[in-house]
């Protein structure tokens, strides 16, 4: 699958060849992109959540009346969940909420979502976006011209410091270098933008792999 290469001026810049593997994958499945962003979600979640537990609830341990004859309710402990100021029941605690998801089954993700944006018409490749100064109204302007109002930016293997300076503060526009492609990045944006050499890492990660 050819495609057609861009510079930040919005002039052509030649061609490129896409793995169909990777880039041209005709069967969406929305239930392998939702998984992965499920996982994607959970793995980010700090689980740091938490409440007083009956040990911790700092009360008296003294009884708080006589066991029998007061016609009422038996009790041992004001740390009860029952009194104001006492523990919380079943309330959440530190802990991972991480779940499990294959490698094979995130990989097949991605291609997926980059297959997705291919075909609904939302993936752009571009030569380079290094740029000269740090000039954000510059580079929002040339985002205004290319239609960039919610995008993505693969950047290559490093982000290019002017260009990640003067993108920074535009809003609705992620930068990343290649090792931080994700679905869940991928998905939330409108617009993918890949550089060349974001492409042929891409391509090179899943060379080999059956469609």
């Amino acid at each position: 699958m050819k495609v057609d290469v861009i510079k930040l001026d919005a002039s052509k810049a030649g061609q490129i060849d896409l793995s169909d593997a990777v880039f041209g994958i005709e069967e969406i499945r929305a239930d392998i992109l939702q998984r992965c962003v499920v996982w994607q979600l959970a793995k980010r979640r700090a689980g740091t959540h938490k409440v007083q537990v009956r040990n911790e609830v700092s009360r008296t341990s003294k009884k708080m009346y006589k066991q029998k004859g007061t016609g009422g309710a038996r009790h041992g402990s004001r740390r009860a969940a029952q009194f104001v100021g006492g523990a919380r029941a079943f309330g959440p605690v530190v802990r991972s909420h991480e779940i499990g998801l294959p490698k094979k089954v995130r990989a097949l993700a991605l291609r997926h979502a980059l297959s997705s944006k291919a075909k609904s018409g939302s993936l752009v490749i571009v030569d380079d976006v290094a740029v000269k100064a740090p000039k954000t109204s510059e580079l929002r302007a040339k985002f205004d011209k290319l239609g960039w109002s919610n995008a993505l930016v693969i950047a290559g293997p490093e982000v290019d410091k002017n260009f990640g300076l003067a993108a920074r503060n535009i809003p609705h526009v992620d930068v990343l270098p290649n090792a931080g492609l994700n679905v869940y990045d991928v998905l939330r944006r409108e617009k993918l933008v890949l550089t060349r050499s974001a492409v042929e890492a891409i391509q090179a990660r899943f060379e080999g792999e059956a469609a």
